[in-house]
């Protein structure tokens, strides 16, 4: 089959675990062809990082292309205008309409059920006319859009906070629904586009479903979306008190909170990789009977010397690995580990991570003077040189050159987050073979499964008597370590990625298929162009006319030939 896999700019890009995971996703199916298409910033183009070598099986790749600066003037005409001003004033009305600081979308009511039909009719409005007329890019920054924004926050009935909102926080509102609604400006969604597709894959939520919607609204094309880490948690989280003001975080999180629901409606089926981003989706009103849970897939061969040496670990050592930033409490862990060393004095820690922007090199530095405060310098003798149980490194240095060599130091693995998704990093501790000590946050639970330890999160405490107790008791490191490992390549691996992916395609397809005409060459029908599945009768598929043969009842479109990469300059 033929799928669109809409990308957040990740593909074909090394750069974070979406892109990997991508990737391995698009090599593991070969028997399907893959057209990519990354919404994003183009790396290449920027002078950023490099393109992956492209797999046989993927056709072509297109990138959004840059934002052009200039003149925000409407190109519309006056009926495109007036078409435009509604399209755009109803979408941020039923956007403000019930906005607030901090509450998400939850499962549809009456009301809110309203609110949905004309946040999505107004959407695809602005997408219809964006087909018919042109890119509305110079519209969604002009005057007219945010007087549209303006008249929405001060209507009868619009709650306080958005009625507050003064003209930079207005600016700022539209500014990001510019960049939001962005995909509607893209030619993505023709016949010689994602519209040829059977299947569109959107690899994440937000803009990148949005894509998907377009293209499933003009073309029929079944939608997948899959979630790894929510967009509208992310959205919400994101949304703290310094970094906008309560006008702004309340119309963005209302947004996108509508945004959210439209995609979990429409979307034929979603993937989200653990529980807790399921329960995200069906709060926010996804209808469970067509939520699969897939868990990421990692490439367990790169743990397997580590996995299988359990001996190599120090049994005093307690390492943790991963980004350093506020979310992951290192401070809590120093407190932990402090309270560690009064009982097992010979105790060490390794902190193994680099610092994840401005905000996470302030935060390292915070937590190296923490460091030093709560362990100073010893030394066993006056003349001996002064160590600190304390270190704090970086994969690719001469103690840890690769994420095994750093789970493999130690004899447990501690995970001290507040805030946490998937946690990739406990995985790969599990593939390891290492016991682990977590806090209670995010999927940890559905991870560990009983094969190690949780706490509770910001309690030093509590995260001392779990390490303390396994750096005491190692059979019971030991059973905990291999039980972790069997779980991980059990129910975490590339290869049941894959599987599952396979069959949720061929399921998706065999249901929904994609009802078009495909003629070649010489203008006769295609045969085989339309899957064999989609004969097959059901309550899924629509009543075929008898009078005339099937492939007579549509509006012809010619095949296409396979296309070169296609990369905007």
């Amino acid at each position: 089959m033929r799928v669109g896999l809409v990308t957040d700019g990740g593909c074909p890009y090394v750069s974070g675990d979406t892109a990997r995971w991508c990737d391995r996703l698009v090599r593991g199916l070969g028997q399907h062809d893959f057209d990519v298409y990354a919404l994003g910033p183009d790396r290449r183009r920027d002078g950023g990082e490099r393109p992956t070598p492209l797999p046989p099986q993927v056709r072509r790749v297109r990138t959004e292309p840059p934002r052009t600066t200039g003149t925000h003037e409407v190109a519309y005409g006056r009926r495109a205008r007036r078409r435009f001003t509604e399209c755009y004033g109803e979408l941020v009305a039923a956007m403000t309409a019930g906005a607030s600081v901090a509450t998400p979308v939850t499962a549809p009511d009456s009301a809110s059920g309203e609110l949905a039909d004309r946040f999505r009719n107004a959407l695809y409005g602005l997408a219809e006319l964006a087909r018919d007329e042109g890119a509305p890019a110079g519209a969604l920054c002009s005057d007219t859009a945010l007087r549209a924004l303006e008249r929405a926050c001060r209507a009868p009935g619009a709650p306080r906070t958005a009625r507050e909102a003064r003209v930079p926080e207005l600016l700022a509102v539209a500014a990001h629904l510019e960049h939001a609604l962005r995909p509607l400006s893209l030619d993505w969604y023709g016949d010689d586009g994602l519209g040829a597709a059977d299947l569109c894959h959107a690899t994440t939520g937000g803009r990148t479903a949005l894509a998907g919607l377009l293209v499933r609204h003009f073309s029929g094309v079944p939608l997948l979306v899959t979630e790894y880490g929510v967009q509208l948690r992310s959205r919400y989280l994101g949304a703290g008190p310094g970094t906008a003001t309560p006008a702004v975080r309340a119309l963005l999180a209302a947004f996108h909170g509508r945004l959210a629901a439209e995609v979990y409606r429409a979307a034929t089926l979603l993937t989200p990789g653990n529980a807790h981003a399921r329960r995200w989706q069906e709060r926010c009103g996804a209808d469970r009977a067509r939520i699969r849970t897939v868990h990421p897939g990692m490439a367990a061969d790169r743990f397997t010397q580590a996995g299988e040496s359990p001996d190599r670990a120090d049994p005093h050592t307690l390492v943790w690995v991963g980004r350093v930033e506020p979310g992951k409490d290192l401070v809590s862990l120093l407190h932990a580990f402090a309270e560690v060393r009064k009982e097992r004095p010979e105790a060490r820690l390794r902190i193994v991570g680099a610092p994840l922007g401005v905000e996470g090199a302030a935060y390292l530095g915070h937590c190296r003077a923490l460091a030093a405060q709560l362990f100073p310098d010893e030394a066993d003798g006056v003349h001996a040189v002064g160590d600190n149980p304390v270190s704090f490194e970086e994969i690719g240095g001469p103690e840890a050159p690769t994420p095994a060599d750093a789970y493999a130091a130690g004899a447990v693995v501690v995970l001290s987050s507040v805030v946490e998704g998937f946690p990739v990093g406990l995985v790969e501790a599990m593939l390891c073979g290492r016991a682990t000590v977590s806090t209670d946050v995010g999927a940890v639970v559905e991870v560990i499964g009983g094969t190690g330890l949780v706490v509770p999160p910001r309690n030093p405490r509590a995260l001392a008597e779990a390490c303390a107790g396994l750096l005491r008791d190692p059979e019971r490191r030991a059973r905990l370590g291999a039980a972790a490992r069997a779980r991980a390549l059990e129910l975490f691996t590339v290869e049941q990625n894959i599987a599952a992916f396979h069959g949720i395609y061929l399921e998706i397809v065999s249901h929904s298929p994609v009802r078009r005409v495909v003629l070649d060459g010489t203008g006769a029908p295609l045969p085989f162009a339309t899957p064999a599945e989609s004969r097959v009768p059901g309550h899924w598929t629509a009543p075929t006319p008898r009078a005339l043969p099937g492939w007579a009842t549509a509006t012809p479109v010619r095949a296409t030939a396979p296309a070169t990469a296609e990369v905007p300059r």
